[in-house]
């Protein structure tokens, strides 16, 4: 009796072992992977305060497709057995609609564009909550063993604990600061490794805006037919850097444009005129009127 039962418990010993070897032969197949994810609002006032002297977005240009592949290496160099899931990049836009600039970052192979709002003093609103989502979905169906989270804010603490309860790792990428520190101490406690990048790493990818500043004072109030004609010469540019079609859907809302393409055809118009229309009413209208009239007039 006793020697069947030792039998049994050999046989189920056996049984077991090999289930094991099973598990660990699929585990040496599956590679570790890893994702990189971007608090761009943290990237863009952190790399402009140490390379531009600023974190005024409209100060300086930043080369997003350059810096992106260049933090793209860099993981390959850190996490040398493992592939690439994808960039996730984190941003703020009024009413979530996609500025020119994060549509043509959206556009880049391997990255995928997340927004959260962005409200009336250009904040920040739900990017933190999307990073804990995502980490965490990520981390839960194994889709990453590593995650390389660029930012610095301590809302981001609940993400990173998140990703760590279903195993995932979680390694913290800071940018140089002049002075001081631009990453929150709780957040630099609860990841598993951090990095700093510095300003060798961020030069090639920022760089001060070349048209001077307007001063609304020095410059001669321009007429509303200039701004107009400025309207139109931007809706032109447009058409051709964005596309018929991209463009094209602005046409249901007139006379409306969205919060953030309104945004844009501000700035740009403040920059061609060296003046600012900030409080100027009835500039911006005509400013306004001649885009959806060049728009108009080719559809």
């Amino acid at each position: 009796m006793m020697n069947d039962d030792l039998e049994a418990l050999s046989a189920r010993i056996d049984r077991t072992n090999e289930l094991l070897e099973r598990v660990l032969t699929e585990v040496a197949r599956r590679p570790s992977t890893h994702a990189i994810f971007v608090d761009a609002g943290y990237l863009y006032a952190a790399a402009g305060r140490l390379v531009a002297g600023t974190e005024d977005r409209r100060a300086f240009e930043l080369d997003a497709e350059g810096l992106i592949e260049a933090l793209i290496d860099r993981a390959r160099t850190v996490f040398a057995d493992s592939r690439l899931l994808r960039v996730y990049w984190y941003d703020g836009a009024r009413r979530r609609i996609h500025t020119a600039e994060q549509q043509s970052i959206a556009e880049l192979p391997d990255v995928k564009v997340r927004l959260g709002n962005l409200n009336a003093n250009n904040q920040q609103k739900g990017v933190d909550s999307l990073i804990r989502s995502d980490l965490e979905s990520l981390a839960r169906h194994r889709a990453i063993s590593d995650a390389a989270l660029l930012g610095g804010d301590e809302d981001l603490v609940s993400a990173v604990e998140a990703a760590q309860g279903y195993g995932a790792r979680v390694h913290l990428w800071g940018i140089e600061a002049p002075e001081g520190r631009n990453q929150a101490e709780p957040l630099l406690w609860e990841v598993d490794s951090q990095r700093t990048l510095d300003l060798d790493f961020f030069k090639p990818y920022v760089s001060r805006r070349t048209t001077p500043a307007y001063d609304a004072t020095a410059t001669m109030r321009p007429t509303r037919e200039n701004v107009r004609f400025v309207g139109a010469q931007i809706a032109a540019r447009w058409l051709a850097e964005r596309g018929r079609g991209t463009v094209g859907e602005l046409l249901p809302g007139h006379p409306y444009l969205p919060g953030s393409v309104d945004q844009d055809l501000l700035v740009e118009a403040e920059c061609l005129l060296q003046y600012s229309l900030r409080g100027q009413a009835d500039l911006r209208r005509a400013l306004r009127d001649g885009f959806w009239e060049h728009l108009q007039a080719q559809f």
